[in-house]
């Protein structure tokens, strides 16, 4: 009898587990729409719920606030069934915590996988008289305090961007942090700001929509090919590398049956052809990593910002 009712319950805990999932999944998004993490999350959902199966539903929901804070938080509290998943950014995801007391941590996070790798770059109103890095440090010693700078928060890559580029150049501009790349975009557009720091990836797609913009550099290793004519910061002169990684994850403790399925489920979305093309119509540049290259990446970067954090606090001023 006990051994019968073993089995019964063993059966009963499968059969739970073959059928997720069982109701909508969350998934959060900790900066506004219409972003680039807001952009790529939209797009892969309907894949990753196909490649579920059991009629699986992503319902997305925007938790901005605090640089991304908010929406990490809110996803590192939640319960680990794998109804509530989100995207994580980095930096952010480890430049909060090492700044300020967080109510998330990067180890507070399953790694499902890694989507995108965006290199930073700045953009100008077109009808800004800037065409490249060295004109931006030779307008900013012209005119101290007279450069704004549009991020999407203190700590954020675009930020650090900035700070990494008034260090190389020797001048001085003035940060405004918004909530995310959407505000910085509506900021340049109505020339609040005199800089937006957005990713190459966010700004082409802005571009392609009508936005007046001029990009001034591409903040990766070597040119990528969303943007071939465009130079890096080191072709002009200056050492600055950066970039913004967005990936899945889910709070801590996924069930291990669950956290196989979603990881399967999203590798073979973003290796889906259709998904590609869609990625590339708003020019994001893709990236998959798998769990455990990701979590290693996410752990050698935490050691690198806290080492930074100690040359260079990127606190605002």
């Amino acid at each position: 009898m006990k051994l019968f009712l073993a089995l019964a319950i063993g059966l009963a805990v499968q059969a739970g587990h073959a059928a997720y999932p069982e109701r909508p999944i969350t998934l959060i998004i900790a900066y506004p729409p219409g972003g680039g993490t807001d952009l790529i999350a939209r797009a892969l959902a309907p894949y990753v719920e196909k490649n579920l199966g059991g009629g699986a539903k992503i319902v997305i929901v925007n938790r901005a606030g605090a640089g991304g804070e908010v929406g990490f938080a809110a996803l590192a509290a939640a319960p680990a069934d794998g109804y509530t998943l989100g995207f994580v950014n980095t930096p952010p995801l480890l430049t909060i915590p090492i700044e300020r007391p967080a109510q998330f941590a990067w180890q507070r996070f399953d790694y499902i996988g890694n989507i995108v790798d965006d290199p930073c770059n700045f953009s100008v109103h077109i009808d800004t008289n800037v065409k490249n890095l060295a004109e931006l440090a030779a307008y900013a010693r012209a005119n101290p305090g007279a450069v704004t700078v549009g991020t999407t928060g203190i700590g954020s890559d675009d930020h650090l961007a900035m700070l990494k580029f008034e260090r190389a150049a020797g001048v001085k501009m003035r940060h405004i942090p918004f909530k995310g790349s959407a505000e910085v975009r509506a900021a340049i557009l109505g020339k609040q700001i005199m800089v937006a720091a957005i990713n190459i990836g966010e700004a082409l797609q802005y571009q392609k929509g009508g936005s007046p913009l001029r990009n001034l550099v591409q903040m990766s290793p070597a040119r990528t090919n969303l943007a071939p004519e465009l130079a890096t910061a080191r072709e002009q002169g200056y050492d600055i590398e950066m970039s913004s990684l967005r990936g899945m994850v889910g709070p801590k403790g996924l069930p291990q049956d669950v956290r196989e399925r979603l990881v399967k489920a999203v590798a073979v979305s973003v290796a889906d052809p259709e998904f590609q093309a869609k990625a590339a119509q708003f020019f994001a540049p893709l990236r998959y990593l798998a769990p455990a290259e990701y979590e290693a990446l996410v752990r050698d970067a935490d050691v690198m910002y806290r080492a930074m954090w100690k040359e260079m606090p990127w606190t605002d001023k």
